[in-house]
């Protein structure tokens, strides 16, 4: 139960993440590298196995272990144990937690989402609940959740949206029926400058946790502008675009 080995699954389940934390300072990657683990493990129940009510099973495996972690002894278990360790030590919400295990239950079924509005919960949920509470660990205050949750709902539509064509390779139907790729793109472009309009409120050493969203501008304008795009798979910046982008974001701590 360490975080090296929190740092290993992200390391090769989430890649993307983990150069965003290989790119803080060292001393604030123990509190980011648990949480995304954590988010990692959640993220895939459901697609470890073909049973909804397995699936169902280890999301309340994991609902069980934020709700202990408050009062109960930490679980032996790679993650578990140095998530329970992050949330008595920085006080995180575990509702939030709980909220984001909740809205994982989509991924288990095969439903497709019930309209916009329950596709927006989704993302609110999933991509900003999980950086409000990486910034939380990073000692964000209250006054910084609006941006920081506009900025993280930004990220994970963009990851979403790269997401879609594995998704449908799975025969889910991941967009909302009567939505637009560019619609989505705009609402999301939309709530990334409402987060930059609120920067001021996200201090320094909490915007660390937002640099797992380098990538939010670029996949957004280009599903913005060429919808076809995301279903050739064509989101995703150039290699160059990438890294420069992190090494940018992380020295000039503008996002």
């Amino acid at each position: 139960m360490t975080i090296a080995a929190c740092a290993a699954l992200v390391e090769r389940g989430d890649p993307d993440r983990f150069l965003a934390v290989m790119a803080a300072p060292a001393e604030v990657r123990a509190q980011l590298v648990p949480l995304y683990a954590f988010n990692l493990e959640v993220a895939r129940a459901a697609w470890v196995t073909d049973e909804p009510l397995i699936a169902a099973m280890r999301l309340q495996w994991w609902r069980d272990v934020v709700a202990n972690a408050a009062s109960g002894a930490a679980r032996a278990h790679e993650v578990a144990g140095p998530l329970h360790d992050l949330i008595r030590d920085f006080g995180l919400p575990v509702e939030v937690m709980d909220t984001l295990i909740e809205a994982r239950v989509w991924d288990a079924g095969r439903e497709p989402f019930a309209g916009q509005a329950e596709f927006d919960g989704y993302i609110e949920a999933t991509g900003a609940g999980l950086m409000w509470l990486a910034a939380r660990a990073l000692g964000a205050p209250e006054a910084a959740e609006a941006a920081v949750r506009d900025y993280g709902w930004a990220a994970g539509l963009a990851g979403f949206l790269r997401a879609v064509p594995e998704l449908e390779a799975r025969g889910r139907v991941p967009l909302p029926a009567g939505s637009s790729v560019s619609d989505l793109a705009a609402s999301g472009l939309k709530r990334l400058a409402q987060a930059r309009a609120g920067r001021r409120t996200v201090p320094k050493e909490a915007a660390y946790a937002l640099l797992a969203g380098w990538q939010t501008e670029a996949i957004l304008t280009a599903a913005a502008k060429d919808p076809a795009a995301l279903h050739e798979g064509r989101l995703a910046p150039s290699e160059f675009r990438r890294r420069g982008g992190l090494l940018w974001q992380a020295f000039a701590g503008r996002w």
